[in-house]
């Protein structure tokens, strides 16, 4: 009986990182927008129908909150651009790690190399002003009584992943 001997195509670092972005951001990114888009849509139309109570204020910080989200959504995708292009090990190693199947006992994995770019320790605090920017727009905007509340607060996150899909647009092809 003859051996099937199978051969693995190497692939390089930047093909193996173009795979993770469209694995795990673009995938659920759009999942995840399609999602906040329609409830958040749902909760504009439930206002307009059952409370009457849509107006140009209404429309005016509703497009205000899907811009802001999608203004930080566009922040995140340009740094997670360049990381792709300066630093493609880092979403590699990520996939080869996805990809790792468990085989018996667990073996010690090998230790990354650190990420190590100018402005590295100002990207935590970038992404929790971020989220606090985000909540505190819904917040006021829902607080002030023109947009009914589950809109206020989905609306921005259905902004920042689309945006982040839109601009991701050159890795799908």
């Amino acid at each position: 009986m003859p051996k099937l001997v199978t051969i693995k195509r190497l692939e390089g670092s930047v093909e193996k990182a173009r795979d993770y972005v469209k694995t795990h951001i673009l995938f659920p990114s759009g999942l995840l927008g399609l999602i906040f888009m329609v409830a958040g849509t749902a909760a504009l139309g439930y206002q307009l129908l059952a409370m009457e109570s849509y107006s140009w204020a209404t429309f005016v910080q509703s497009t205000g909150l899907l811009v802001l989200g999608a203004v930080l959504g566009w922040g995140q995708t340009k740094y997670h651009q360049y990381l792709l292009r300066e630093h493609p090990d880092v979403f590699a190693s990520r996939m080869k790690t996805f990809l790792r199947a468990p085989r018996g006992r667990a073996k010690r994995e090998p230790a990354l190399s650190p990420l190590i770019h100018r402005g590295r320790e100002f990207v935590p605090l970038a992404y929790l002003a971020g989220m606090l920017v985000l909540l505190a727009a819904s917040t006021v905007s829902a607080m002030l009584g023109d947009v009914y509340y589950l809109a206020a607060y989905l609306m921005p996150w259905a902004g920042f992943f689309w945006a982040k899909l839109f601009f991701w647009r050159g890795v799908i092809r």
